[in-house]
């Protein structure tokens, strides 16, 4: 099963993304500021980091370089998710990222299957496994 570390300081995105990938079948562990994220990553060994910029103790990007940097974190795939423009996805590409997501481009409000698409589709250029329920998820969250 893929495991997913959802880095987001947001409570309710948090805890409704948190909520769509369980159901979407993915195992999914939390952190709410950059510091946790760096703890939880080297502890959980997740696949897939999906890693908010804006955070609190440590910011995004800062977050991505040391893991990056670290043996023991520099193989997760790290998928950019955030309110940031695509204008930062080629500097973030550069520094490890391996896929942005958009928040506003998904538009979350109306549900979450444009994001488990979105998500969806970077995991299988990376050749992580999606779960079959992530694939025909419903636009509800």
């Amino acid at each position: 099963m893929t495991k997913i570390l959802l880095v987001e300081d947001s409570k309710f995105l948090r805890m409704s993304t948190e909520r769509a990938l369980m159901r979407a079948g993915y195992e999914v562990c939390v952190a709410v500021d950059g510091e946790e994220a760096l703890t939880q990553a080297r502890k959980e060994r997740p696949n897939v980091i999906l890693l908010d910029m804006l955070l609190p103790k440590m910011t995004g990007p800062d977050v991505l370089k040391v893991l990056k940097k670290d043996p023991a974190t520099q193989q997760i795939a790290v998928v950019v998710f955030t309110g940031l423009s695509q204008a930062n996805a080629v500097r973030l590409q550069h520094d490890g990222a391996a896929g942005f997501l958009e928040k506003a481009s998904l538009e979350l409000d109306k549900g979450c299957g444009a994001f488990l698409s979105a998500l969806a589709l970077i995991l299988r250029q990376l050749d992580i496994e999606v779960p079959s329920a992530a694939a025909g998820a419903k636009a509800g969250w």
